[in-house]
């Protein structure tokens, strides 16, 4: 099961000082913006079980359209709706 590379390979010391091989789920991809494609700041990419243990405030910016879009693609969006109405 640990042979794929869907685990990744960490040498780590062990009590009495010998290498072991520990295998660890890899991380996801990080988040990209919906509009442009940039990576998002202020969202982290962790496993979904560390994910819902972080708050909602960690999880993504407070900002309309806040991890989704990026701030400029925000700014821009915004002005468009504003425009519109």
């Amino acid at each position: 099961m640990y042979k794929s590379r869907t685990f990744r390979r960490i040498k780590v010391v062990v009590p009495g000082n010998t290498v072991k091989m520990q295998y660890r789920r890899r991380k996801p991809s990080k988040a990209k913006c919906a509009g442009c494609g940039k990576l998002l700041a202020g969202v982290p990419h962790e496993l979904p079980l560390k994910m819902k243990n972080l708050a909602k405030t960690k999880k993504r910016p407070e900002r309309p359209y806040g991890g989704m879009f990026c701030s400029a693609c925000t700014r821009q969006l915004l002005k468009q709706k504003a425009r519109e109405a």
